[in-house]
């Protein structure tokens, strides 16, 4: 009885639905794989994408790491000390440090002989000349010496400032300009030391020439004072009419 029921229910079940059969999805296993394999690589090909465009935004980020300007010089300071030491030199008092101007006065206070034209009171007053010139280059020396001497405070705090800029650049911009500010630091002290190792052998030179100007003077004096050379003949003086 229960059969006869199932089988009557399922009847009319088909009979409500005349295109049923019609209705039926037809699934091409083929044609399925192929989609699958087409939608995999798709999603590689995306997942391609984002990892090259994470890849271009990363580049773009150490670019501008590396285009990131040093937000510290120490260039001013460093050609301020070294004008000072310039201003020194360029102030110095005695025998000029212009080659055309030096060249005139070192012929005229330190000539090789003197003529008899050269009356006693010029050759006391270039003496003296040749003093102070020796004087005031032993004055520049100490004063480009005491001028160094000020600068090393100012290195040291360039030299800490900067070597802790190059420890963390962030970027090759910033760790490429501050080792050159150090170079910078290096030149100027180089620099320095051939301001100061000038005016010490500038010191040395006018003391040493002023000593054989010394002597060229004492030879003329003492030519002067034996007059020709002719031998001193004693006379007779008469004193009060005796």
């Amino acid at each position: 009885m229960k059969k006869s029921l199932i089988a009557v229910a399922a009847a009319a079940l088909i009979g409500a639905m005349p295109d049923a059969r019609a209705q039926w999805v037809v699934v091409d296993p083929a044609n399925l794989a192929q989609n699958l394999l087409t939608a995999a690589n798709t999603l590689e090909q995306i997942n391609n994408q984002i990892k090259q465009l994470q890849n271009q935004a990363e580049m773009l980020r150490n670019q501008t790491r590396n285009l990131a300007g040093l937000d510290f010089s120490a260039l001013s300071e460093l050609k301020s000390t070294l004008s000072a030491t310039n201003r020194l030199i360029q102030h110095a008092q005695g025998l000029a440090f212009n080659v055309s101007r030096m060249e005139d006065e070192f012929k005229r206070l330190y000539p090789e002989s003197l003529s008899a034209a050269v009356s006693g009171a010029q050759m006391a007053g270039d003496a003296r000349q040749r003093w102070r010139n020796s004087l005031e280059a032993l004055r520049t020396a100490t004063q480009v010496q005491s001028q160094a001497l000020q600068n090393l405070a100012s290195d040291e705090q360039a030299l800490t400032d900067l070597v802790s800029r190059s420890q963390s650049a962030t970027g090759a911009l910033q760790a490429m300009q501050a080792t050159n500010q150090l170079l910078a630091l290096q030149s100027r002290q180089a620099m320095q030391a051939q301001q100061l190792q000038i005016t010490q052998d500038r010191a040395a030179a006018l003391e040493q020439v002023r000593h054989v100007a010394v002597q060229e003077r004492a030879r003329e004096v003492r030519r002067r004072f034996m007059g020709s050379g002719t031998p001193y003949t004693p006379y007779s003086v008469n004193f009060y009419g005796n």
